[in-house]
């Protein structure tokens, strides 16, 4: 759910082949760690590609409320006029994350080593999201945080105490956890230590060493100590591949179609779809690969192929958490079965993901199990299992998205209800979408 007063639909229709050129907005995880160290940096940082979402928009304000100026030369651009690491100002009054979960507990971080103290809120979905995973570390390394009980938002954030670092052993995979208390290290004695079971997105790590940082990692580990600083730098965002993550499905599943994605973030932690589609039978090509401020790009050229359903491996899971909605409806769309299992984290998302994806997969008549941490889905012929019909993508963004490619091989019209939050992560999604081919346009909400 989400925190608008006007609600808004689309009505997706089956379409034609896809074809063309598409640049999907900049990376979102790329875009909230230009602008946190970009203000805690000495200079000012220049940033292009940064994503014109509310979740980005919303954490570039919440530092403006801290004392740092930003300028805006240009749509997708950004000037941060860095105070350094001891420069924030207290706000004096709440921090407004909106639904950017992301920026929310990077900023717990940030803010727990502050002399200042804070309060983080955020919408009403990202208020119902579970902290305590980020929480009990930071307490941990003598942070004062308050939460609201189960260990939802508002946090407040005291100020004024004295950080140490600490050998941390997540207990579940999380960049975002991991990125918190990286960025508590920064302020805090000593060495600080992360530990995952499973190797994560590693964009902090290689951010702050674009920042001049010392920073060790490799996957499944990262330490650094405080008592350096960060300086400013040139930072160029690419195209986010959770949002190519549609395109990428759409031209895998609608016959005849061939795109190139331009410009796609191809970090390693993040490629996991990329690899379950080329498992399930995908071609899809990588061309001109180089490097932006560290992070790997490519284009992608993607052409239509036949699915087949697959057990996908439990290591890819890390590697494509938020992409797994789409790759719920290329299991819709493949020949025989698939099984989604280790997804647990699905769960407390935007919104219970798992849940969303099936019980609007199953009104559209796919054959589908909901399990504790994934599903079973049972495809079949392209076109020949999901039919028309009205699907709720409860406020959350991946989930809309899903289902208007869904409806490019339904037997009918699929409308789409509740999409405003589309806008947290890929504005502009209906005139992109309708440029490469898909037939998605906004609905009357009163039908």
């Amino acid at each position: 759910m989400n925190d608008r007063s006007v609600r808004e639909d689309w009505l997706a229709t089956p379409g034609a082949a896809l074809a063309g050129e598409v640049r999907v907005p900049g990376d979102k995880s790329v875009s909230h760690r230009a602008v946190m160290l970009g203000a805690l940096a000495e200079g000012s940082t220049h940033v292009r590609g940064f994503l014109e979402g509310e979740d980005t928009r919303a954490t570039a304000r919440v530092f403006e409320q801290l004392g740092v100026r930003i300028d805006t030369p240009s749509p997708s651009e950004r000037v941060v006029h860095g105070a350094g690491l001891h420069g924030l100002r207290g706000a004096g009054r709440a921090l407004d994350c909106g639904n950017a979960g992301t920026g929310m507990r990077l900023l717990a971080g940030v803010l727990a080593g502050q002399g200042f103290d804070s309060v983080l809120i955020g919408d009403a979905s990202l208020s119902s999201r579970p902290m305590r995973r980020v929480i009990d570390p930071l307490i941990a390394m003598g942070a004062d945080i308050q939460a609201a009980p189960g260990g939802l938002p508002p946090l407040r954030i005291g100020g004024g105490r004295t950080l140490h670092g600490i050998d941390y052993a997540l207990p579940v995979a999380s960049a975002q956890v991991k990125s918190a208390l990286l960025l508590a290290g920064l302020y805090a004695r000593g060495e600080t230590v992360v530990r995952e079971p499973h190797p994560t997105r590693d964009y902090t790590e290689r951010m702050l060493a674009a920042f001049g940082w010392p920073v060790d990692f490799a996957p499944g580990i990262a330490r650094l100590h405080g008592g350096h600083c960060l300086r400013a730098t040139e930072i160029e965002v690419p195209a986010d591949f959770s949002s190519a993550a549609f395109f990428l499905v759409a031209a895998c599943i609608v016959p005849d179609s061939e795109l190139l994605l331009e410009a796609v973030g191809m970090n390693p932690r993040r490629t996991g779809l990329l690899h379950a589609l080329r498992a399930m039978g995908a071609d899809i090509g990588e061309e001109n690969l180089r490097e932006h401020g560290g992070e790997p790009v490519a284009d992608l050229r993607v052409r239509y192929a036949p699915l087949h359903g697959i057990d996908l491996p439990a290591a890819l899971v890390p590697d494509m958490i938020d992409e797994l909605p789409a790759l719920f409806v290329a299991a819709a769309c493949a020949r025989g079965r698939t099984v989604i299992r280790g997804a647990a984290e699905l769960r407390v998302k935007e919104s219970d993901r798992i849940a969303g994806m099936a019980t609007g997969l199953r009104a559209l008549g796919v054959a589908i199990e909901e399990t504790p941490d994934g599903a079973i889905i049972d495809g079949g012929r392209i076109g020949g299992r999901i039919g028309g019909g009205e699907v709720d993508s409860r406020g959350d963004h991946r989930i809309a998205m899903s289902f208007a490619v869904a409806a490019q091989v339904a037997s009918g019209a699929v409308r789409v209800r509740d999409v405003a939050n589309v806008a947290t992560s890929f504005p502009g999604f209906v005139s992109t979408a309708t440029a490469a081919g898909l037939a998605v346009a906004a609905a009357d909400t009163n039908a």
